[in-house]
């Protein structure tokens, strides 16, 4: 299954994004939640089989076990919604993300850190100096890491995100949406990755 515009099965369009962070799993895990809160309503879902233990008993494996419900498909409040993973392959819930992304006004496909790229996914990486890291050809999201490094074109550079933003995401809790870094995110959402 490719999960990105323009790809032969399964089309995204915004307000869909596929994103993944092959070089720092911390980002790999908060990249998703920060996306999905810049958006203001959005779904999370974990593509990932072994990906991160997010809070909460909803989880992609139950959603295609037993489908769906109404308000599974479509926001209840403001804020931000996420499904765990839950051990499935994202092949098997091809038509459950299909009624996902028709029912939420965004959302966020979290994809695993091995993910190869070239299906419109966006990758997440880390601004750092050097050529040891495997860098990726076409647009990207790169965070900001305390170096003076050119920024490749086609891509958004987020700022160096505050302690308490990360530690509010890796804990469960949503940071303020004014936060400079979750502001810096929506930049990614009126971004053409196509």
């Amino acid at each position: 299954m490719a999960y990105g515009a323009g790809s032969s099965h399964m089309e995204l369009k915004m307000p869909a994004l596929a994103i993944w962070s092959p070089e720092d799993e911390v980002l790999g895990a908060v990249a998703p939640l920060a996306l999905g809160v810049a958006a203001g309503t959005a779904l999370i879902v974990d593509l990932d089989m072994s990906g991160p233990r997010y809070p909460g008993d909803l989880t992609l494996a139950g959603l295609v076990a037993d489908g769906p419900t109404k308000v599974d498909l479509s926001p209840q409040r403001r804020g931000i919604a996420v499904v765990r993973n839950g051990g499935v392959d994202p092949e098997s819930a091809e038509e459950v993300l299909r009624a996902l992304i028709e029912g939420w006004p965004a959302v966020v496909f979290r994809l695993p850190a091995d993910h190869v790229g070239g299906d419109g996914a966006v990758p997440v990486l880390p601004l750092v100096p050097g050529s040891m890291l495997a860098r990726f050809t076409g647009p990207a999201i790169y965070q900001r890491a305390g170096w003076r490094v050119r920024v490749p074109e086609g891509g958004v550079v987020l700022p160096r995100p505050g302690a308490e933003t990360i530690g509010a995401l890796l804990t469960g809790r949503v940071p303020h949406p004014g936060d400079r870094w979750i502001r810096a995110w929506r930049r990614v959402w009126e971004q053409s990755w196509v």
